[in-house]
């Protein structure tokens, strides 16, 4: 049990109206995301119904498993939006991608052009098991080419939980930080949302996404939030703002 003392709000209270996504697996059948055309519709209804307005989908790009290139996930979108039966799906939903920071991303970096949020960010994740022995190369080669990483959910890196020095010294080369906003609610469990409770005290933390792949994770964003520091969230919330499109 996660045991913080303050009154806490509903995830979906926090939410802005309008907010704008920077983080999902909307489209259907090109990840472990939405299978389905009806289930990418019923997530997207549901976000709407809590303040999302704007949606930046972001396909894994990740060698061996889903290895999907900016031209199919472009085309996926396309698709996607020609089914979808929701109004103004076209102005609202647009598509990057969460590159897995590994050997291929290496050479893509260099290869084409990548699927940004807007302008030259782009959304990196590194393995849950552990951080790549090349990661600072990687972040050093990004950004030399570019591009300004945004590291998906840093608060679900385990290896790091214990050393708060490792998230300020990827910070300090110039890497920004997106919270899952599940983390909030304890979703992941204690020690992520502890975590997420320090990045953001901390100031760490430099916006929110939903990472949304499924319906257990809309139903999570009716649960209370555990953390001590819940005030922190407001506004990151606002700072997706820069991703208007």
């Amino acid at each position: 049990m996660i045991h913080f003392f303050k009154k806490k709000p509903y995830l979906r209270d926090l939410i802005p109206n309008n907010y704008i996504d920077i983080h999902s697996h909307l489209l259907p059948g090109i990840d472990d995301g939405a299978v389905t055309i009806g289930d990418t519709e019923n997530l997207i209804k549901g976000l709407q119904e809590i303040g999302f307005k704007k949606f930046i989908t972001t396909p894994h790009v990740m060698s061996d498993v889903w290895k999907n290139t900016s031209v199919e996930i472009n085309q996926k979108l396309s698709a996607t939006i020609q089914e979808l039966k929701i109004s103004d799906a076209n102005s609202n939903i647009k598509a990057a991608a969460e590159y897995m920071m590994d050997a291929e991303f290496r050479e893509l970096i260099t290869k084409e052009r990548l699927l940004t949020l807007k302008e030259n960010y782009v959304l990196v994740e590194i393995s849950y098991l552990s951080p790549p022995i090349q990661l600072y190369e990687i972040l050093y080669e990004l950004q030399t080419n570019g591009y300004q990483p945004v590291l998906a959910h840093p608060e679900r890196y385990h290896f790091y939980h214990h050393s708060m020095n490792e998230y300020k010294k990827l910070k300090n080369v110039g890497c920004l930080f997106q919270l899952n906003m599940l983390s909030a609610t304890g979703y992941y469990g204690e020690h992520v949302a502890k975590v997420s409770n320090s990045l953001l005290k901390e100031g760490l933390i430099d916006f929110i996404g939903s990472d949304v792949h499924h319906n257990r994770h809309l139903e999570a964003m009716h649960k209370k939030i555990v953390l001590k520091n819940h005030e922190y969230l407001t506004p990151i919330f606002q700072n997706n703002s820069i991703f208007d499109f």
